[in-house]
């Protein structure tokens, strides 16, 4: 079920990389402008990881995510009709989709660190983030096809109607922990919470508090690293999602479908590349790696191979070459989500879901000026490979950071003095 909603997730938010190339010929807009319109998904989405964070460690992944499904397929569904009337309300359905999907990762990642012991959840998010990989390839490859049937704005609403009706399986159909489960066994109870590094109650509470030790969090160079890892990975991440079809369209002159088809590729190598990464770190793990050295070198392979694939894409001189180096570029970036994504749990699972959102916010202004600069670069250079080459110099950087700062252990973030 997370596989499902990440999948709708980046399925709602792909669909606009895809109608940007006929809304723009149909409007006129420049790429400035298409670039505009591209990232205020990400006005909103800046919006909510801290606070959607900080709500999801209090009232847990279950509740938290079913209201930002729900949102989200409402902005998407509604899009149509904003459209109709102006193009400020059809912005505001964009930032309306990206609040809600805030809450998303936040809401997997605290799932994950109350369902699955520690040696399986690299696995566990390998799949969840499967799903949502998969989303970017069902977004881009059916959308220019219901658009040839219904028009512009077909995806939007069939997209939106299959959200609604995954709250209303998601709410009687799954538990908050396990442990709120009927039908769970006792040997399977006990052997989730005796592989977990469960956070010593406070004060007669397992719940953190209300109001986040920010101070702390930000005294900390793993959460650095987390804060950087995860611009990098959301700047790469936007920059490749919403300029792809518009890289294959102009640069090799195919037609939409067989840019979205070109552009769709690499995010099922990632789906699969993702889960096997999962599976490599457990392994790791389990044989006696520590997780420090296992995060380190996941997240490595995550920054370096996406940053020499981008310099091949730089090269390609074929649509067919450039979708190859593509395909190395996102299926290697997967590796990260079993480096700083699964971290995220282990310096501090009472304060996941807020690092995810401290991460996230600081991702999320790295994700709007790689997609805005994007457009402003290639209007006044006339091309993207500039911007590649500045973005693979960031990857190389971003590992750097990375292997100095982070690790696999607790961190304390509570203790005063």
């Amino acid at each position: 079920m997370l596989a499902l909603a990440l999948a709708l997730c980046n399925a709602d938010r792909v669909v606009m990389s895809v109608a940007i190339v006929p809304l723009s010929q149909a409007y006129g807009w420049t790429p400035s402008f298409a670039g505009v319109v591209q990232s205020s998904f990400l006005w909103g989405y800046l919006m909510s990881p801290i606070i959607g964070g900080a709500l999801v460690d209090y009232y847990g992944g279950k509740r938290v995510m079913a209201y930002g499904v729900a949102l989200w397929s409402m902005a998407t569904f509604l899009s149509p009709w904003a459209a109709g009337r102006s193009i400020w309300l059809f912005l505001f359905t964009r930032v309306l989709l990206g609040i809600a999907e805030g809450v998303a990762l936040p809401s997997m990642n605290n799932m994950v660190s109350r369902w699955f012991p520690l040696t399986e959840r690299s696995s566990a998010v390998g799949i969840a983030m499967a799903g949502f990989q998969l989303g970017n390839t069902i977004g881009l490859l059916l959308s220019p096809i219901i658009m040839s049937r219904t028009g512009i704005f077909g995806p939007f609403v069939i997209f939106g109607l299959f959200g609604f009706l995954w709250v209303m399986v998601w709410i009687p159909a799954i538990s908050g922990t396990p442990g709120e489960h009927a039908q769970i066994s006792a040997y399977e109870l006990e052997y989730i919470t005796k592989g977990q590094k469960l956070v010593k109650p406070r004060s007669g509470s397992e719940k953190p508090k209300r109001v986040p030790p920010f101070s702390k969090l930000l005294s900390k160079w793993p959460t650095w690293a987390l804060i950087s890892a995860n611009a990098m990975h959301s700047w790469g991440y936007f920059v490749i999602l919403s300029w792809m079809p518009v890289y294959f369209k102009t640069i090799y002159h195919v037609n939409l479908r067989e840019a979205a088809w070109f552009s769709a590729l690499p995010w099922v190598m990632m789906a699969v590349l993702g889960y096997v990464a999962g599976v490599v770190s457990d392994t790791l793990i389990r044989n006696g790696t520590s997780i420090t050295l296992t995060r380190k070198i996941m997240q490595s392979i995550g920054f370096l191979g996406p940053g020499i694939a981008l310099l091949g894409l730089n090269a390609a001189r074929s649509p067919i070459i450039a979708s190859a180096w593509l395909t190395v570029a996102v299926g290697l970036k997967s590796f990260g989500h079993s480096g700083f994504l699964v971290n995220l749990q282990e310096i501090a699972p009472q304060y996941a879901g807020v690092l995810h959102g401290m991460s996230n916010t600081a991702g999320t202004f790295a994700a709007i000026l790689g997609t805005v600069g994007a457009g402003f670069f290639v209007d006044r250079m006339g091309s993207f490979r500039g911007f590649l080459i500045l973005t693979s110099l960031l990857y190389f950087s971003s590992a750097l950071f990375w292997d100095i700062f982070a690790t696999g252990e607790r961190v304390d973030f509570d203790t005063t003095g």
